[in-house]
């Protein structure tokens, strides 16, 4: 277990200690892949349900019981929130991009501007998914279009992309930094450099109506344990 993992377990356990009263039932906390490590430290009572975070929503609005959702991008909560159907989104942490390529690197990749050189197999979030949009928007702000004929698999959440790459099915894969070290010995990162890091926001909002528990979690999302918990994971504060 890496040491990010252990510590995030140590704040989990006593997290867990400052709980609610026995019997009160946990909140249902949908929350976007690649806060999978850091979601549940936040309360490890919680129910914590995985996936794309335009995929979660789009199980609310079919009326999946939810307390919280947790998403990768404001747009999806921004769309849930004009149909009435969560209380007012408020962002809690950022991240950044990388470049992740298979541990054996058989395409060579150890620049961003790799990504546009002819025979690279490259592997992105679809259109619409957080981590897609913010990587089509960082190969726009680097010149880098010419990255995008060279997609071979578009991925539904951030941990498809890191799969297909750890497996070797692609060379390179635009992902949060965050998910790296989740993927343990199986990937190598490059970095992106700022000038083309698009604004990367975290957003939480309570679903409608919200419930005692959803706000409970938030609240420990928003102080001290929550941030710390995010802290560990990798994630940034949110924008100010």
């Amino acid at each position: 277990m890496s040491r990010a993992l252990a510590a995030l377990a140590a704040l989990a356990l006593l997290a867990g200690c400052g709980g609610g009263e026995e019997g009160n039932e946990q909140p249902v906390v949908f929350a976007a892949s690649s806060l999978g490590e850091a979601a549940p430290a936040v309360d490890p009572g919680a129910k914590i349900v995985l996936g794309g975070s335009n995929d979660l929503a789009a199980q609310i609005r079919d009326g999946a019981r939810a307390d919280v959702i947790l998403s990768a991008s404001p747009k999806p909560l921004a769309d849930l929130q004009a149909d009435g159907l969560v209380e007012e989104p408020v962002a809690f942490a950022s991240n950044r991009l990388v470049v992740v390529a298979p541990r054996s690197n058989p395409g060579k990749v150890t620049h961003f501007a790799d990504l546009a050189r002819d025979g690279v197999k490259l592997v992105l979030g679809a259109e619409g998914v957080p981590v897609g949009d913010y990587a089509r928007e960082a190969l726009e702000l680097a010149g880098l279009g010419a990255a995008l004929d060279n997609v071979v698999s578009l991925e539904d959440d951030v941990k498809g992309v890191v799969g297909k790459v750890a497996l070797g099915e692609a060379d390179a894969g635009v992902v949060y930094a965050t998910d790296v070290a989740a993927a343990g010995d199986d990937l190598r990162s490059y970095r992106i450099s700022d000038y083309f890091q698009p604004e990367i926001a975290y957003y939480a909002a309570l679903v409608s109506p919200g419930s005692e528990q959803g706000r409970d979690y938030l609240e420990r999302l928003l102080g001290g344990e929550g941030q710390a918990a995010l802290r560990i994971a990798g994630f940034r504060p949110a924008p100010s």
